[in-house]
């Protein structure tokens, strides 16, 4: 069972001094790809290749069967302090939505895909929030201090609301995508929710029914996900995303055939099948 302590989680934006220049890793589960995350080192690694402090490694456990067989598998991560706390998103769904002035007819069928961001979004007290999908990892040989750059990068321009490292080692796809560059990044105004370093603050407002029309760029199939909605939000006012120059993630989708997963989790390889 989730602890209650897990379930009657609130944000408490009061106390300053704990939120000052503190930071969250967050990132989820769901039916397909829960068993690869928690009974393998994945989330581990995860973390491991951040090289930071963070006050808080949280996972949220979203559209899954057997929510106690989850937790049991997500408390062992807890015992081992590889993660702080679990969250079932269901349990902070509505409040969530309500937050947002958003509701399942906003999302349509995007709110499967963006609810547990939302969540987040709303749960997180930290004052930089930093997610990844769970197929998504910081690529081997990235810049150690790769996260204490994108810090800086949000410290020094509030234009700029989101940084990122560069996908799948796409630096040539990234440059010409960019309107401007500096040492360490590039800047252009797209969004991507395999991950993301935020300013918690930022993603907190209303930002969630802005519309522009070269959002159109996302599939169809996942309805006003909140990519989309992000990405709108992005250009309406002009804001920038940044995109680490020295250092990228790598995005690779785990195997969804039963024999080659169960293999992956016996062998703890994640990645084992593409």
């Amino acid at each position: 069972m989730i602890s209650n302590y897990k379930l009657n989680y609130q944000p408490n934006y009061r106390d300053s001094s704990k939120s000052l220049m503190t930071t969250t890793f967050e990132t989820k589960v769901w039916e397909n790809d829960w068993e690869i995350m928690l009974k393998t080192n994945r989330i581990m690694h995860m973390i491991d290749r951040c090289h930071y402090p963070f006050e808080e490694k949280v996972l949220y456990i979203n559209n899954v069967k057997d929510i106690g067989a989850v937790a049991r598998a997500a408390d062992l991560l807890v015992a081992n302090q590889t993660i702080t706390k679990y969250i079932d998103v269901s349990q902070y769904a509505k409040k969530a939505m309500d937050f947002f002035n958003l509701s399942k007819e906003n999302l349509g069928i995007g709110y499967y895909y963006s609810i547990a961001e939302l969540v987040s979004i709303y749960l997180t007290k930290t004052q930089y929030l930093l997610h990844f999908s769970g197929d998504s990892i910081v690529a081997p040989q990235t810049n150690k201090d790769w996260l204490t750059a994108g810090i800086k990068t949000l410290e020094s321009n509030p234009q700029v609301k989101v940084f990122n490292l560069t996908w799948n080692k796409n630096y040539e796809e990234v440059a010409n995508e960019s309107n401007s560059c500096d040492q360490d990044n590039f800047y252009g105004n797209g969004f991507s929710d395999q991950m993301y370093l935020i300013r918690t603050v930022d993603f907190r407002q209303s930002i969630y029914d802005h519309y522009h029309p070269d959002a159109e760029r996302y599939p169809s199939y996942g309805g006003e996900l909140f990519e989309k909605k992000v990405y709108s939000w992005l250009r309406q006012h002009n804001y920038l995303r940044a995109t680490y120059k020295h250092g990228s993630y790598i995005h690779q989708n785990f195997t969804g055939t039963l024999w080659k997963k169960k293999m992956s989790i016996f062998l703890k390889s994640p990645n084992l099948f593409r």
